[in-house]
């Protein structure tokens, strides 16, 4: 992957598997919402061995500056070999159960401004008509659980969307990789207690840079995230509600 697109290239996640890439000499195009940690990242990666053609820092959910910010993208790197999008937070449940606002903003944060993201570097891709985009999911999409349910209706409606897309892009030059991490430990779960099943961004990044080069449908990381979930899919609801998850 010589040429890269990145929307959040300031995620903990996002920024570990970019220093695979800089190790290899990419070349990135890095947009984020925070001007001053997207410089850093960007003297990290040249540092370690990449070239960085152009960054951008606005609110992604000023869905208005996106096709301009894509154009500028795709002037600086020419042909794009992959988009990776990494944009998302991670809201307080109880706060969702309170506040329609809490809602709203969740909502916005993880499914409508990465929709209209993921729409439009799919756009891109198919005028090229080949590359590969990349998605930081979330395991919290498969199931419906009481404990995060607003956060992981969020996650499930991208994955149907990336779903729809592996659908529309069969049989072409054109790979979409859902990234499903389970629990890791990033700026995001800061003040979250952690425990046998968690991991850390660098422990993962590996596992992705190598399912997007193999172009995998999907990939949990850690990979045992697979089978909990296929567990947790299966259980009835009225087990799943007794349980503390």
């Amino acid at each position: 992957m010589k040429n890269i697109l990145v929307f959040g290239a300031t995620s903990a996640i996002c920024h570990e598997l970019l220093k695979l890439y800089a190790h290899s000499g990419a070349n990135f195009s890095l947009l984020a919402r925070n001007g001053a940690k997207l410089a850093a990242v960007a003297d990290d990666l040249v540092a370690r061995g990449g070239t960085v053609a152009g960054q951008s820092c606005f609110d992604f959910s000023l869905w208005e500056k996106l096709e301009a910010a894509v154009a500028d993208a795709k002037a600086e790197l020419g042909h794009i070999d992959l988009i990776l999008v990494a944009h998302g937070t991670l809201p307080d449940a109880e706060k969702c159960e309170a506040s329609m606002a809490a809602v709203k903003t969740c909502m916005e944060d993880n499914f409508t401004s990465a929709a209209i993201i993921i729409q439009s570097a799919a756009g891109l891709l198919a005028t090229q008509g080949a590359g590969t985009l990349a998605v930081l999911s979330s395991v919290a999409g498969d199931r419906g659980r009481k404990s995060n349910y607003v956060y992981g209706a969020a996650k499930s409606g991208i994955d149907t969307l990336l779903q729809g897309l592996q659908g529309r892009f069969f049989g072409t030059d054109i790979r979409v990789v859902n990234i499903k991490p389970g629990m890791i430990e990033s700026p995001m779960t800061q003040g979250m207690e952690s425990g046998a099943l968690w991991s850390t961004p660098q422990a993962i990044a590996p596992a992705i840079h190598k399912a997007i080069a193999k172009g995998r449908r999907v990939c949990y990381v850690p990979g045992y995230w697979r089978l909990i979930m296929l567990v947790i899919r299966c259980l009835p609801t009225s087990i799943l509600a007794r349980l503390p998850i």
